[in-house]
């Protein structure tokens, strides 16, 4: 029998939180382990009863989302987390990603697509919503056409060439898919590239490995 993905919920709305689990739970290859009523509580009970991935809401009554997520990541935790917001602001997202998000989805998107959303962090994505993922895109867009520094920090001289190239594609834009394909390796090898890089960067999001490479 397949392994069902665990997924917990950090959400202060009862009865959206509810709604989410019984989604989660009625579908097929999903188990939710747990519903949170706000992050104090999620920090607390989670670390003793660990799913796959959480799903976190960001305007939560008391502790932010976002701050969440950074004591999550303080804690050295490599738990995939994927906000769950109202908000499409840049400022929220970003927060988000920089705090160690691994996606970034709205609440009102089709339920079916959160399933599918869920499935794919789990496989080692980053969902956004297409309006999201255009902002990201272009705030990547101005971001390199600044110059780089200067000097670089201990931490990107500390990557190898392969490593630095993988850097320099994901900068511009490109996917795991056509970094494999341009440097002639396996997606596998793409991301255990990857998991080496955000070791040596001391980050936890692509989008925190972009940005300390190019100087941010």
């Amino acid at each position: 029998m397949p392994k069902s993905i665990k997924v917990s919920i950090v959400e202060d709305e009862a009865e959206l939180r509810l709604e989410v689990e019984r989604l989660i739970n009625g579908a097929e290859g999903f188990r939710c382990l747990a519903a949170y009523p706000n992050a104090e509580t999620a920090l607390e009970l989670l670390p003793k009863n660990p799913p796959d991935l959480l799903l976190m809401d960001i305007n939560l009554t008391g502790m932010s989302g976002i701050d969440c997520v950074r004591k999550f990541r303080d804690a050295q935790s490599k738990l995939p987390i994927v906000m769950f917001t109202v908000y499409e602001d840049s400022d929220a997202l970003f927060k988000s990603l920089m705090a160690g998000a691994s996606g970034y989805l709205l609440k009102r998107a089709p339920r079916a697509k959160l399933l599918e959303a869920l499935r794919e962090i789990y496989e080692g994505g980053a969902p956004m919503s297409r309006s999201i993922a255009r902002k990201v895109v272009e705030f990547f867009h101005q971001v390199s056409q600044l110059p780089p520094s200067v000097v670089q920090s201990a931490e990107l001289q500390s990557l190898t060439a392969r490593e630095q190239e993988i850097l320099a594609s994901l900068a511009k834009g490109k996917s795991y898919k056509e970094i494999a394909v341009d440097c002639k390796i396996s997606g596998d090898t793409v991301r255990k590239h990857m998991a080496r890089i955000y070791e040596k960067l001391h980050v936890h999001s692509r989008t925190a490995a972009i940005l300390k490479y190019l100087g941010r």
